[in-house]
C-alpha cells in the first residue's frame, strides 16, 4: 500500500514527484513515457529562469531534478482503470495493479487525429503528430502542416529552417495562436496559408505523397512528402470513469487540485484548468503533491 500514485511524467507529475519525494511519502510514479507533451515543445521562451530553452532540454533538466530522489518509476506502462476502494485508490494497468492512499492524475493529454481516409496507413511514414521529434527527417521536402493554432505555428516555426516549403492548412477563416508567431509565420516566404481549408484525404504510395484539400466547394491535390498534423490534443482521462469532467473529457478540479472524488487529485493538461502551459502543469503538479500529503495528515 503506496501512500500516493501518481499517473504520468509530464511537467505535472514529475513537478508532483520532486515535491513528494521531498515529503518522504511512500510513492509510485506509473506513466508511458517521461516528459509528455513538454518533450514535444520547439522553442520555449516563456519558461521562468530560461531565455531560451527546447522542450527536450526543459525535460532533461525536469528528468534529472526527479531522478535525484529515489523515486519508483514504473516506466511504458499504461494505466486502464483507477476506482476509489476502501477509503483508498485501485490502479490498474496494462502490466499489473496497485494499491494507495491517494492518487495524482497527470496523464496529460494526446494528439487529436483527422480521421480522413490515409492517415492511418501512412502514420509514420510520412504522417506524423510531432514536428520535434520527425522535422529533421523533411529537409528540403514540401510538407504540409494541419491546425491553426500555438502547436501548428509551433511546427511550422521549426519547419521554416528545414523544408522546402510549408503549406499551413487551417480550417477555420483565420489563425489562432499567439500573435508574436502569428506574425513571424506569415512573413516567411517558405509558407503558404491556407485558411478555411478542410483535409479530405492523405495520399501515397509507400510513403506519402500528397494531400488532398477542400477550399469553397473545390478540391486539389497538394503535392507533399510530409504531413504534420497539429489539431489539438485530447485528455488521457478515459481510465478514470468515476470522476466529473467537462464536455471536453477534462477533470473537473478545484483550486485545491481536487476532484469530486476525496483522495484524489488531478493536474496538468488533463484537467480543465485554463491556458496550457507547461509552467501551469508544473505548479498545479506541485500543488496536487502537498494536498495530498495533506490529506494523508488530516485522515487516518
Amino acid at each position: 500500500m503506496f501512500d500516493l500514485v501518481i499517473i504520468g511524467a509530464g511537467p505535472a507529475g514529475i513537478a508532483a514527484s520532486i515535491y513528494a519525494a521531498r515529503k518522504k511519502m511512500k510513492f509510485l510514479v506509473i506513466a508511458k513515457n517521461v516528459g509528455g507533451q513538454a518533450a514535444w515543445s520547439g522553442d520555449i521562451e516563456n519558461y521562468i529562469g530560461y531565455q531560451f530553452i527546447t522542450g527536450p532540454e526543459l525535460v532533461g533538466k525536469f528528468e534529472e531534478h526527479m531522478r535525484k530522489y529515489n523515486i519508483e518509476l514504473k516506466e511504458n506502462e499504461e494505466v486502464i482503470e483507477l476506482k476509489r476502494r476502501n477509503d483508498g485508490v485501485w490502479v490498474r494497468t496494462d502490466k499489473g495493479a496497485y494499491e494507495a492512499k491517494t492518487a495524482i492524475i497527470a496523464s496529460g493529454k494526446r494528439s487529436r487525429e483527422l480521421g480522413v481516409p490515409g492517415e492511418l496507413e501512412f502514420k509514420n511514414r510520412g504522417l506524423t503528430y510531432c514536428a520535434t521529434c520527425d522535422a529533421p527527417l523533411f529537409a528540403e521536402k514540401d510538407v504540409a502542416v494541419i491546425g491553426g493554432g500555438n502547436s501548428a505555428l509551433d511546427a511550422v516555426l521549426q519547419l521554416v529552417q528545414i523544408a522546402k516549403h510549408i503549406y499551413l492548412i487551417n480550417i477555420t477563416s483565420a489563425l489562432g495562436g499567439d500573435a508574436i508567431m502569428r506574425e513571424k509565420v506569415m512573413n516567411s516566404k517558405k509558407v503558404s496559408i491556407l485558411n478555411g481549408t478542410q483535409v479530405t484525404a492523405v495520399l501515397g504510395d509507400k510513403m506519402v505523397t500528397g494531400i488532398k484539400i477542400k477550399r469553397e466547394e473545390s478540391e486539389e491535390t497538394l503535392p507533399v512528402q510530409g504531413i504534420f498534423v497539429e489539431i489539438g490534443l485530447i485528455p488521457n482521462s478515459e481510465f478514470a470513469k468515476e470522476l466529473e469532467k467537462n464536455e471536453l473529457g477534462e477533470i473537473n478540479v478545484d483550486c485545491r487540485t481536487e476532484t469530486n472524488i476525496p483522495g484524489i487529485f488531478a493536474a496538468g493538461d488533463v484537467t480543465d484548468v485554463p491556458e496550457k502551459q507547461i509552467i501551469v502543469a508544473a505548479g498545479e503538479g506541485a500543488k496536487a503533491a502537498l494536498m495530498a500529503f495533506r490529506y494523508l495528515a488530516q485522515h487516518k
